[in-house]
Formats: structure tokens, C-alpha cells, sequence
């Protein structure tokens, strides 16, 4: 009785498993009956998993395609299952070069499809409200565009608090060593922490490029600075259980100019030397 328990557990266990791959429920049971014999006749292999007689042969035919059963024509058109060893690995290869195709296709797509929306949000948006100045992001992805997007832009001086976790890490932006070629005065105040000789090297190629590094032991919140008119300001979430950054981008001379007047506060006190 155990036994049966456990193969009854254990058949549960699969199905689930085989659904969650890619198989929908008629296919999964279907496929875990076919293993089980040899070969099966369509309508035996119904009532076996316990399929609708009048859904045996899609099922069986998506199978089919999907790599899990073969076809075995005798007198009677027979199905047997694929080997699971061949058949989950060559499902998730197609499937995944099926949804990298798609992907660029959708990609590509997005692409014309921001340039339209964004001509239709700019002329939606000629009434400006009080705080048209201010945006509040959540999402990470978001954030990142709105930082490259400024860095891309900024043409006289940028400065920023660099400090994990990072929506954009500096030290790996080619968009910064860009701006340095520009001769934007590119400036980095990183929260002090041990690195490795990895890091290490890439400060030297950073600072090469024209860009000054100073380290500081704390820093306050995540902060970037473009032409002291525009930037944003990350500040971790202190009612969320998990940790997360809410990060304000705003566009207003006088709140960019109270948080260079911060920035400048830390560096003032910073080190020119990482820890070791």
C-alpha cells in the first residue's frame, strides 16, 4: 500500500513538473502513460490517461512535435514515448530559440513603437502639473533608462554616490568613460568596501580616461548629478520588509543645486585611496 502511495506521489510529482517544462496537463499525463508500455493506440492511450477520446489526437500530435512521442506506423498508426533524456532537452532547446526569436522580433518592433508612443506622450503632456519636475521609479530597469539617458545628455559635469545594490553600476557604464571623451568633469564618490585587483585595475582605467575617484566610508543614499540641473536620488524603502530603492528623478535648479552642495560636503571629506 505504501508502494502504491509513493508511485501515486511520485506520478503527482512528474506531472506538475512536466507542466511547469511546457506540456499542459492532457500532454504531461499522456506522456507519463506512454512511458510506462511500449507502444499505444491512440484510443488506448485515452482511456489509459484518462483524455477525452475527441482530444487523443491533438494531444498525441503536439507530443509529436514537441519532441516527447513517435510515431510507430504498423498496421495501425501506433504512438511510443521519446526518451526523456532526449526529449526535455530538445524541447527547451527549441523552445528557447523559438523565444529568442521572438524576443528580437518583439524587439524590434518595440523599437518604432517607443519612437510613436513617445511623440504622443510629449504632446499629451503640454499641460504640466505641479510636480511634472519630479518622478518617483520603482523599477529598477526604469531607473537605469533614466540614468543613461541623462548621461548620454549631460555635457559640462556629472557626479554621483556610488553604492550597492546598483541599478547601473559606473564602474561598468561605457556611457561614463564616454562623457570623460566629451570633456565632461566626470567625478565618482564610491561607499568605501574591500575590493579585488579586478576592481582595482578598473579604477586605474577609469581615472586613465579623466575621470576622479574618491572613496568614502558612508554614504547617505544613491545619488547622480548632471549639469547641477538634473539627476536622481535612490533612497532605500524603510517600511518594506525586503529591501528595495525608490528613486526620485527630477529635472529643478534648486533641488540639483542643495544636492550638489551635499555632494560636495562628502567629498570634501572623502579619501583618494580605496581600503585595502
Amino acid at each position: 500500500m505504501k508502494g502504491q502511495e509513493a508511485t501515486s506521489a511520485d506520478y503527482q510529482l512528474n506531472w506538475r513538473k512536466l507542466q511547469q517544462v511546457g506540456l499542459n496537463a492532457y500532454e504531461a499525463r499522456s506522456y507519463l502513460v506512454l512511458m510506462g508500455h511500449p507502444r499505444f493506440k491512440a484510443l488506448e492511450l485515452a482511456a489509459r490517461a484518462h483524455v477525452p477520446r475527441q482530444k487523443i489526437y491533438e494531444v498525441l500530435d503536439s507530443l509529436v512535435e514537441k519532441g516527447f512521442a513517435q510515431v510507430v506506423q504498423e498496421k495501425t498508426k501506433l504512438f511510443s514515448a521519446v526518451d526523456p533524456s532526449l526529449a526535455i532537452p530538445g524541447y527547451l532547446a527549441r523552445r528557447t530559440k523559438q523565444l529568442q526569436s521572438e524576443l528580437t522580433d518583439q524587439a524590434r518592433l518595440a523599437t518604432g513603437l517607443i519612437e510613436d508612443l513617445r511623440s504622443a506622450y510629449v504632446n499629451g503632456q503640454d499641460g504640466r502639473g505641479t510636480l511634472d519636475f519630479l518622478n518617483l521609479v520603482n523599477d529598477p530597469t526604469q531607473t537605469a533608462i533614466h540614468y543613461r539617458r541623462m548621461l548620454t545628455a549631460v555635457s559640462n559635469e556629472y557626479a554621483e554616490f556610488s553604492r550597492p545594490p546598483f541599478a547601473v553600476d559606473p564602474l561598468d557604464e561605457q556611457l561614463v568613460k564616454d562623457a570623460a571623451t566629451r570633456s565632461v568633469c566626470c567625478r565618482l564618490l564610491i561607499e568605501a568596501a574591500p575590493m579585488n585587483q579586478e576592481h582595482r585595475d578598473r579604477l586605474d582605467e577609469y581615472r586613465q580616461a579623466g575621470i576622479e575617484i574618491r572613496f568614502h566610508e558612508h554614504l547617505p543614499m544613491k545619488l547622480a548629478l548632471f549639469d547641477r540641473k538634473r539627476g536622481l536620488v535612490a533612497l532605500l524603502d524603510p517600511v518594506l520588509t525586503k529591501p528595495a530603492w525608490t528613486a526620485v528623478v527630477f529635472e529643478h535648479d534648486g533641488f540639483a543645486e542643495a544636492m550638489a552642495g551635499l555632494f560636495e560636503t562628502y567629498w570634501s571629506r572623502s579619501a583618494s585611496e580605496a581600503p585595502k
